[in-house]
């Protein structure tokens, strides 16, 4: 096969993995996407990426998001960036690290899909309860400082205040079996989270999805509120899904 041949089945492979992401989780969606190229095998190690205006194109980014997801990749070791006529974005082969051996154990122990379906709906229920019965008072301010305590939390301590953010809404739905239900999903969806890094600019934009999640529950706006939990689910399992593939 000639090798205009070869890159045209190579773009043909990547046509099944990348495409255009939805606006609300565009960096997350858009890492879940390469970080399947990458696990897929779909561009070989040692070989080059798609050039930075094609994937974004692929993926309906700006090259600047596009640029951040690659930063994340190079930090964790799986690509690298050369310079000069022949450079761009190159596959690195690294070896398995503890981390991913223990994902991989963990993800064997339990149904991933159905534990990320089973939170949003619990989560997505939770916030429309909250909005459409209205927190006033107590309860208002105790989900305001459970919003505030995520934006003052160091990295180590952001995953545990960002729990205990959604299990205050879950508590405060007024339905005591939902807030159960969902303490016992979180904890095996943390089981995973555990073993993926930490993002700033994921955080960055976690943080401003609950900050429009409160408000919604504060204004007493369910639709609005299902909404932005909704997307907030969406990423999360974007990112899991991601590391998994």
């Amino acid at each position: 096969m000639s090798d205009e041949g070869a890159r045209d089945r190579e773009r043909d492979r990547l046509t099944a993995v990348l495409r255009p992401v939805r606006a609300g989780n565009g960096f997350e969606e858009a890492l879940e996407q390469v970080l399947q190229v990458l696990r897929l095998g779909l561009v070989p190690a040692g070989e080059r990426l798609p050039s930075e205006r094609e994937l974004a194109d692929r993926l309906g980014i700006s090259r600047v998001t596009l640029r951040e997801v690659l930063k994340v990749l190079q930090e964790q070791g799986l690509v690298e960036s050369r310079r000069g006529r022949y450079g761009g974005t190159f596959v690195r082969r690294r070896p398995e690290t503890p981390g991913e051996a223990e994902l991989r154990r963990r993800v064997g122990e339990s149904d991933v899909e159905d534990a990320l379906r089973f939170r949003e709906v619990l989560e997505v229920g939770a916030a429309g309860l909250c909005a459409a019965r209205g927190l006033h008072g107590p309860e208002a301010d105790r989900l305001r400082d459970a919003l505030a305590a995520t934006h003052d939390a160091p990295l180590a301590e952001y995953r545990r205040r960002d729990t205990l953010l959604h299990l205050t809404l879950a508590e405060l739905s007024g339905s005591p079996r939902l807030a159960a239900q969902y303490a016992a999903v979180r904890a095996e969806v943390n089981e995973l989270l555990d073993c993926i890094p930490l993002l700033v600019r994921n955080l960055e934009h976690s943080q401003s999805q609950h900050t429009a999640l409160v408000d919604a529950v504060l204004a007493g706006d369910a639709h609005a509120a299902r909404a932005a939990m909704r997307e907030h689910c969406s990423g999360t399992a974007a990112l899991l899904r991601g590391f998994l593939t």
